[in-house]
């Protein structure tokens, strides 16, 4: 009888974590050998295997297309073998290890997990805030939310909202402007890490094209959204990231003309792995509670703060 597994189950795994990383490094750290141990796996199993793998170029190591076509098999055959090993130790139902930026913690979760909490008190929320992009097929992590267009290698997604942005400011900024093209006429901040379109809202705007913006530039986000908080400048934001800060008066959105991007907030799992049920009831949350808090924006306060500085574009509905 053949074996079915000519290399070792160790050299597997070295081959899918350098397929899907693209270094030897992140392989050796996750298996707990060395760089050279990860390179002699790899060595190895192309011997066996009668086959080149990876092509290597300056940029690193590059899955060659038999791989390539084989990396979904594999990176789902090890999230089933993590299912399994978490079945027969019992897995922690009771804890959900969330991976999300700093902007979506500080400006949105942090003030409602509590509602998730309260619905589902057994099930405790461990957050990694970091502007990296982890390996969600880690042992240690059960799903992340990320802001891009939703199509990442080896995750499933699904959209949670973000889409719609526009500009936001202090009210005392807000009543400097009358019209879109008043935005060349205060300081507009530059957030280095944002992936919102000014030229699509400019455009939509019907705002000159040659027109220049200037104001303070930030490398971070949240310094970003304080900056516009303490009267700096106009902001662009994501009217989801910016609707409670709307609500309670400390920004207000100068013109209510709100564009659709491409981009959103995207909650992300391992292909492949068993959706356990703090998953599911996480994801079911979000569903219901993103609609909620932009419609509590809507209810609340959309266009009291414009209507009572006489702002022009200010809605009269509710």
């Amino acid at each position: 009888m053949s074996n079915p597994f000519p290399i070792p189950l160790n050299a597997v795994r070295a081959i899918e974590i350098v397929a899907r990383r693209g270094a030897l490094a992140p392989a050796a750290e996750e298996l707990g050998v060395t760089v050279g141990a990860v390179s002699q796996h790899l060595r190895r199993a192309e011997e066996r295997l009668g086959m080149e793998l990876f092509g290597r170029t300056s940029h690193g190591l590059v899955p060659l297309p038999a791989l390539r076509q084989a990396l979904p098999q594999l990176t789902a055959g090890f999230s089933a073998l993590q299912d399994g090993l978490a079945s027969l130790r019992g897995s922690d139902e009771g804890v959900l290890n969330l991976t999300v930026g700093s902007v979506f913690a500080s400006r949105w979760l942090i003030w409602r997990i509590n509602k998730f909490t309260a619905l589902h008190p057994e099930i405790e929320i461990r957050l990694t805030v970091t502007a990296a992009m982890l390996d969600l097929s880690r042992a240690d992590m059960d799903c992340g939310i990320r802001y891009g267009d939703g199509r990442w290698p080896g995750v499933t997604t699904t959209l949670i909202g973000g889409a719609a942005y526009q500009p936001v400011c202090a009210p005392p900024v807000a009543a400097l402007l009358k019209a879109p093209g008043d935005l060349a006429k205060v300081p507009v901040i530059q957030d280095q890490t944002s992936m919102l379109s000014w030229p699509l809202w400019r455009s939509a705007a019907g705002i000159d094209p040659e027109l220049k913006f200037a104001g303070p530039t930030y490398s971070d986000a949240s310094l970003a959204f304080d900056a516009a908080i303490s009267e700096q400048g106009v902001l662009i934001a994501a009217d989801m990231m910016s609707a409670d800060a709307v609500s309670d008066g400390r920004l207000v959105r100068p013109f209510e003309l709100s564009v659709e991007g491409p981009l959103g907030y995207w909650l992300a799992v391992t292909t492949g792995r068993r959706e356990p049920r703090k998953t599911r009831l996480f994801r079911e949350w979000l569903a219901q509670e993103v609609p909620a808090s932009v419609l509590g924006y809507v209810h609340q306060s959309r266009g009291s703060s414009a209507r009572q500085l006489g702002l022009v574009g200010a809605t009269a509905e509710d």
